[in-house]
């Protein structure tokens, strides 16, 4: 059994995994649990009451974070014409068509998110295979298959945050980074809260949300208290 480092124990320390904690208190105890040498991203998972096994109970959705996400976003663009100069523009790290399907074909994914023209999606099918289990697929319900390519650039660029529920009813996405001021992280959770809020499905029944957590990439999850959250919607 590997064994936990000191830091880590002290980390784990500082949580009662017993408590369910107000949202300003709970980002402020995740900012000092951080211990590793580098600026830890910060992640918000919600537990569900959704079955996502059946389409009439799927969540998906995405919203774009007031304080962004710290980090720098690489954007592809499959587009061609003036809708290329457009994405390019807007500041799209790579933008193409049958050239970035061939590079992707081979193996390269040096991209965090991809938008693409609706009459490109002929060509992106070819590697759908490729980028749908990378959760990099364009898609028309969160505005990354759009012919307004400028508008989804920026978006992508400052801050924008898809989420999909997964097995067992789990969202799961980042919010921010440890070096942020709380209150921005704060703003950043709410904006994921209250999107997921939206995206209920009116299939779903009894209690939505279940569970929320909050932690860094290397620090314990704090359990934060769901009607709290929600008040401050």
């Amino acid at each position: 059994m590997p064994k936990t480092s000191k830091k880590l124990t002290g980390a784990l320390g500082k949580v009662d995994r017993s408590k369910s904690y107000p949202l300003k208190e709970g980002v402020e105890l995740v900012k000092s649990a951080s211990y590793a040498k580098f600026d830890e991203t910060v992640d918000l998972v919600v537990r569900l009451g959704v079955d996502p096994r059946h389409a009439d109970q799927m969540v998906r959705g995405a919203v774009v974070l007031p304080n962004g996400l710290g980090k720098d976003v690489r954007v592809l663009v499959f587009a061609k014409g003036e809708k290329e100069k457009e994405a390019r523009d807007a500041g799209a790290d790579y933008v193409g068509a049958d050239d970035l399907v061939a590079k992707i074909q081979e193996g390269w994914f040096d991209f965090d998110t991809a938008i693409a023209t609706p009459d490109m999606m002929g060509v992106v099918g070819k590697i759908g295979k490729l980028l749908g289990p990378r959760g990099l697929m364009p898609n028309p319900k969160v505005g990354t298959v759009t012919f307004e390519v400028g508008r989804a650039v920026k978006e992508a660029k400052s801050g924008k945050v898809e989420f999909r529920v997964e097995k067992a009813g789990i969202i799961h996405a980042p919010v921010g980074k440890v070096s942020f001021d709380g209150g921005k992280l704060q703003e950043n959770i709410l904006a994921l809260f209250d999107a997921l809020m939206k995206a209920k499905p009116p299939a779903a029944k009894g209690t939505y949300v279940k569970k929320i957590c909050i932690s860094s990439t290397m620090g314990p999850g704090v359990r934060l208290d769901a009607a709290d959250v929600s008040a401050q919607l």
